[in-house]
């Protein structure tokens, strides 16, 4: 199965920059040539339109568009013309807005990003915004949520498929000596063990908590932990698990009930559609019953809703 739910469409980028100069033009914007052209770019593509674009009329296309179009597929949309730390990197500075902190997002954004994804990101950060990533964590976050987000970022993880199972055995014993076995916590384990094993390695671990102990470890950590410090655990753990599943769960809670969370709907799709969202959407049905293009379409509208359904692409 192909991760990629964005193809790259043939297209010229002189002809898609004069297309969408030609969308802007006159009285309103011709929002759906906007969509129809952009949705259907890689990355690669959208990089070489915004060159042609400058180029050629002296101005950014991502400060044209967001000049012309308004509301959530705006802010969609512009999003989507980043590249992917570009994009981190912007959406964790607005989780760190002093009158808007939402210390969950930037706890999602850090902890479900691989080690290289995360070394890529901390010198971009500072070169967008002339502050460490690290002291925005020292300023806005707390305690063991704080101590883990630090070191989640400083420690340098094994990306690849190997797993020594004796190891992953002594660390689920480890973790169990330090939450369930005893009274209170030992917060600092989960935090070694977290932040510094891989994704594989994790996944082992938790799997050796289950034969042992015949509860999920991501219960064990639910009951030992809460606040950021559980999200942050949660996070890694299910990231390490089954990010498909993961990102699932935040799409559906984020159409759950009264209302829809948009800026999770545009954060998710938006920065997964060339990484994994066919296991996204593949998890999405199987959890619910329903296709991810079916949920999205009954809770957006509009503009914004075709652009996101353009990213998320057929049902299969």
């Amino acid at each position: 199965m192909s991760t990629v739910t964005v193809p790259p469409t043939l297209g010229s980028p002189h002809e898609d920059a004069s297309h969408l100069h030609q969308a802007f033009k006159g009285f309103g914007c011709d929002t759906s040539t906007v969509i129809n052209i952009l949705a259907h770019r890689d990355l690669t593509q959208r990089g070489l339109i915004q060159q042609e674009y400058r180029a050629r009329y002296s101005k950014e296309l991502s400060k044209r568009v967001s000049s012309e179009l308004s509301g959530d597929v705006k802010k969609a949309v512009v999003l989507w013309l980043q590249d992917p730390a570009t994009r981190d990197a912007t959406l964790l500075k607005k989780a760190f807005n002093e009158d808007h902190l939402n210390l969950r997002v930037a706890t999602e954004i850090i902890c479900s990003r691989t080690p290289s994804q995360i070394q890529h990101l901390k010198p971009l950060y500072f070169n967008m915004f002339r502050v460490y990533l690290e002291h925005e964590i020292e300023h806005h976050a707390h305690s063991h949520h704080k101590k883990m987000l630090l070191k989640y970022l400083a420690t340098p993880r094994y990306e690849g498929p190997e797993v020594d199972q004796l190891m992953a055995g002594d660390d689920a014993r480890a973790l169990y000596k330090a939450g369930e076995k005893r009274l209170g916590t030992d917060e600092k384990t989960f935090i070694r063990i977290f932040c510094e094993r891989s994704r594989a390695h994790l996944a082992a671990v938790s799997e050796a908590y289950m034969r042992l102990y015949e509860k999920s470890l991501e219960k064990a950590v639910k009951s030992e932990t809460s606040g950021h410090f559980e999200w942050a655990l949660v996070t890694v753990l299910n990231c390490a698990e089954n990010p498909g599943k993961y990102y699932a769960k935040v799409l559906r809670k984020a159409m759950k009930g009264l209302g829809t969370d948009e800026k999770a709907l545009t954060r998710v799709i938006v920065t997964r559609a060339e990484i994994d969202l066919q296991y996204i959407k593949a998890e999405y049905m199987k959890n619910n019953g329903k296709t991810l293009s079916e949920a999205v379409r009954s809770e957006t509208s509009g503009h914004y809703k075709n652009f996101l359904l353009a990213l998320i692409g057929p049902d299969q």
